[in-house]
């Protein structure tokens, strides 16, 4: 088993930052990539970053593209999202997931392990 547990969340207004944490333990696999979601209420989840074991390889959503930035930490067992510019739209719960394999992917459905989500509120 897998454990993901997110920090980070917060109150902040239009145009703030938040940088989101993302601890991993438990049985992780050192290849799989690690993803960031969001889901605002009466939405689906939504893909919001991807970053590969290494930290090598990252792909963004169109939405968040040159405001997030998605990174491993040095024990690789710590991803961040660092949000720029935020919005009221980037209000939502955000979760941490590890992915079942070694490709960047989007989907949520190709996500074995989640965490329990932390909450973002943009005030504008």
């Amino acid at each position: 088993q897998v454990q993901l547990v997110e920090s980070g969340g917060g109150l902040v207004q239009a145009g703030g930052s938040l940088r989101l944490s993302c601890a991993a333990s438990g049985r992780t696999f050192s290849s799989h990539v690690m993803g960031w979601f969001r889901q605002a209420p009466g939405k689906e989840r939504e893909f919001v970053a991807v970053i590969t074991w290494s930290g090598g390889s990252t792909y963004y959503a169109d939405s968040v593209k040159g405001r997030f930035t998605i990174s491993r930490g040095n024990a690789k067992n710590t991803v961040y999202l660092q949000m720029y510019s935020l919005k009221p739209e980037d209000t939502a719960v955000y979760y941490c997931a590890q992915a079942y394999g070694s490709v960047l992917v989007t989907s949520p459905y190709n996500y074995e392990y989640w965490g329990q989500g932390t909450q973002v509120t943009v005030s504008s």
